[in-house]
């Protein structure tokens, strides 16, 4: 059974920066949970996965693949190959798309990594939804039924922000995941994200995983942050 975690986001541009930073963890009990983003992957390919697995690390590979149904079975047929924990589609690309995501990452003993969709980005707003997106639907709406469509599609659960978690869940069920970026502490600074809450809030709501970048990346003392994060999300 899967439980309550702190995912935290590597955005860094280098397989060096990112090992410096990780060689900060080595003392500490628990091996972190990993998102690895465009940035890095795009920067360093699919190496600095296999070596942040080699480290014992569960990985999350974020690269939101949109495209035709087709493409996208085969980008995640191959993705399937690098042992990640967890990856991901856009909601958007359709029901059509997300299947085929699923297909192809099944592996054929059946296996496969979690695989989830995000709805909308934690930095836009209603406003930029309607205005620049032509959606004319509420955010909160949008959310629920692109986690409806991700449901329908096999998929394991969905990206949002910790504000629309409870109400996926009541959705789609509890065992639907919600992976949450936009987590902030109560005392900093929110910087691009729009729809953001703090580690404690995102459990309350109901949030299964939060995803932390900045607060703890550019944090004076990245070890003694993410144990502030796991105190107030998990314990």
């Amino acid at each position: 059974m899967l439980t309550r975690d702190v995912i935290i986001a590597c955005d860094f541009a280098s397989a060096e920066a990112t090992f410096a930073f990780l060689d900060k963890f080595e003392q500490e009990p628990r091996k972190p949970f990993l998102k690895i983003g465009m940035e890095l992957y795009y920067a360093e390919g699919p190496s600095i996965v296999r070596e942040i697995k080699r480290r014992g690390h569960r990985i999350f590979l974020d690269l939101k693949l949109h495209d035709i149904p087709n493409t996208v079975r085969k980008a995640m047929a191959v993705l399937s190959k690098l042992d990640v924990d967890m990856c991901n589609v856009h909601a958007a690309g359709t029901i059509d798309m997300m299947r085929a995501a699923v297909e192809g990452l099944t592996r054929p003993d059946g296996t496969r990594p979690l695989l989830i969709a995000v709805t909308q980005l934690t930095s836009t707003s209603e406003e930029r939804m309607r205005q620049e997106l032509l959606i004319n639907a509420s955010i909160n709406d949008t959310i629920v039924k692109y986690a409806q469509n991700t449901r329908a599609a096999g998929l394991d659960g969905v990206v949002c922000s910790p504000l629309e978690a409870g109400m996926v869940h009541e959705a789609c069920g509890k065992e639907f995941l919600t992976v949450t970026p936009g987590v902030r502490f109560a005392d900093g600074d929110v910087a691009d994200q729009v729809r953001v809450t703090t580690p404690a809030r995102a459990r309350e709501i109901g949030s299964d995983f939060i995803v932390v970048g900045r607060p703890i990346t550019a944090a004076a003392d990245p070890v003694a942050a993410y144990r502030r994060c796991v105190s107030e999300f998990c314990d």
